[in-house]
């Protein structure tokens, strides 16, 4: 879960603190830039910064980071795996018939991609409650 989001105007550049790191650790949802100063995650937008709490600093713990304040990435990334793994059971089976390779190449990236975004958008989803 995300701490609760602070929006701070542009106006207040003096807001940003010095020593904060500019980062590509994190979502940018739309931001120009981001920046990481221990567990502050700071979003620079054209007319803002959006400003939050990680539990866990990812340049320090990365998995701990996915796990306590990123697990929709975790879920999505296994949910495609499974989805692979469905389509290589299923290419096992129809191995022998025509165009079956071209066939669970193509059914298994649309399984993956559709089951690791429906992992990543419902547990996304989940912490919000």
């Amino acid at each position: 879960m995300i701490w609760d989001e602070i929006e701070i105007p542009i106006e207040v550049r003096q807001f940003m603190l010095e020593g904060a790191e500019e980062t590509v650790l994190g979502q940018k949802n739309g931001a120009k830039k981001q920046y990481r100063y221990g567990n502050l995650h700071i979003r620079e937008y054209d007319d803002k910064y959006l400003v939050h709490m990680d539990r866990v600093d990812p340049r320090k713990d990365p998995l701990g980071h996915l796990v306590r304040d990123a697990p929709e990435i975790l879920v999505g990334v296994a949910s495609g795996i499974a989805a692979a793994k469905i389509s290589s059971g299923v290419y096992k089976l129809q191995k022998n018939m025509p165009f079956a390779k071209g066939a669970s190449i193509f059914a298994g990236l649309v399984a993956s991609i559709v089951a690791g975004y429906a992992g990543y958008a419902i547990t996304k989803k989940l912490k919000e409650f």
